[in-house]
């Protein structure tokens, strides 16, 4: 087992790595009282819930299942937790535990948040993608018809799981679309950990348990050295939304769960370099580097078809990192080095736009 530390004082919290961690000695140490509600859905709990309650023998164990998907990650859905916990009748001292992948972490995470004005709550992520991203930094919330993540909070976990055994399970689609967070680690802050990634795309496809323990230690180091620099994303934290502007647009316009979160990521992180190429930053040579990588990951690397540039930009202007309605993205200096930036040609920006849409 590998450990990580996010340091942020007294909210500092340890992300363990390896295999076999649904052990009592992993969990006991971060329940502050005697009651734990475990919150998962349809597809993991069947595989995932009893060992994990074996491991808590000692505290009253209660549990809530959700509907499995993106579309279901709402204001709506995230009543369904509150009521187990009323129902229960959990205290102030309870622990929630989100045993899935970034849509049940994000919504655990965010009735945490709330649950009499905020309660401790554990991650243990079931899909690459939330190892690598959603479960680390505290960033919680729900999607709103009009944008992705849109109503959340800040509110961080007492330790992170992410047990590497558990996508033994994972279909080859969703492990595809973890990759994609992963691949931005190296495109926005380590050009040898992307040259790694080249190097080794092949095994991490093929689930070869060393690479992908690496890559999920190298990711989680990167993120947790960013949150622990910006962890309200107020500066450099906001660099890792690299493809997710173009990324999210797509999910709103597609409709939450018919294109993976990593998926869209994917296509808009093409379209990010393809930018940052007209505005002279990047090569071509390096924009075809990005869709190698995309595609030898097996993840999209074009738009929707279908979708316009005007879809695009009425999506992209609600986006977060929006700022007295001017848009900012987060685009490639070269390979290894991202910035956040409005200072662009917006008729590059829509020629990118009608490059992908055309």
């Amino acid at each position: 087992m590998q450990t990580l530390n996010v340091d942020l004082a007294d909210r500092s919290y340890p992300i363990f790595i390896g295999t076999d961690l649904f052990r009592a000695e992993h969990l006991t140490p971060y329940i502050k009282g005697n009651q734990v509600l475990i919150v998962s859905n349809e597809t993991v709990a069947p595989l995932y819930l009893d060992p994990l309650k074996s491991a808590l023998p000692s505290v009253q164990v209660d549990e809530v299942i959700l509907p499995d998907g993106e579309q279901y990650k709402t204001l709506g859905q995230l009543s369904a937790v509150y009521d187990r916990l009323l129902e229960c009748r959990h205290n102030r001292t309870t622990t929630l535990i989100a045993l899935g992948g970034g849509v049940v972490g994000d919504m655990t995470g965010f009735a945490a948040a709330c649950y009499q004005r905020g309660v401790n709550f554990i991650q243990i992520p079931t899909t690459l993608l939330s190892q690598v991203d959603s479960s680390v930094g505290g960033k919680t919330g729900v999607n709103h018809p009009l944008g992705k993540n849109m109503i959340g909070a800040f509110h961080q976990p007492q330790v992170v799981l992410a047990s590497v055994d558990v996508l033994a399970t994972l279909p080859d689609r969703e492990l595809s679309a973890g990759l994609a967070e992963v691949i931005k680690y190296g495109l926005v802050y380590d050009k040898p950990f992307l040259d790694w990634l080249e190097e080794n795309m092949s095994g991490l496809v093929g689930r070869d348990t060393a690479l992908l323990s690496h890559a999920i230690y190298r990711s989680c180091e990167l993120k947790a050295e960013v949150v622990a620099q910006d962890e309200k994303e107020s500066g450099v934290r906001a660099l890792l939304n690299l493809g997710h502007t173009f990324g999210h647009a797509i999910e709103s316009c597609q409709g939450y769960g018919n294109w993976l979160h990593g998926e869209a990521v994917a296509a808009g992180t093409v379209m990010a370099a393809d930018l940052s190429a007209r505005l002279g930053w990047i090569s071509t040579a390096d924009v075809q580097r990005v869709v190698r990588i995309m595609q030898a990951a097996n993840l999209p690397v074009e738009a929707p078809q279908g979708m316009t540039a005007d879809e695009f930009m009425t999506l992209m202007a609600v986006d977060k990192k929006v700022i007295d309605g001017q848009l900012r993205l987060v685009l490639l200096q070269e390979l290894g080095h991202a910035v956040v930036t409005d200072q662009f040609d917006p008729q590059l920006l829509q020629q990118t736009l009608t490059h992908f849409t055309a």
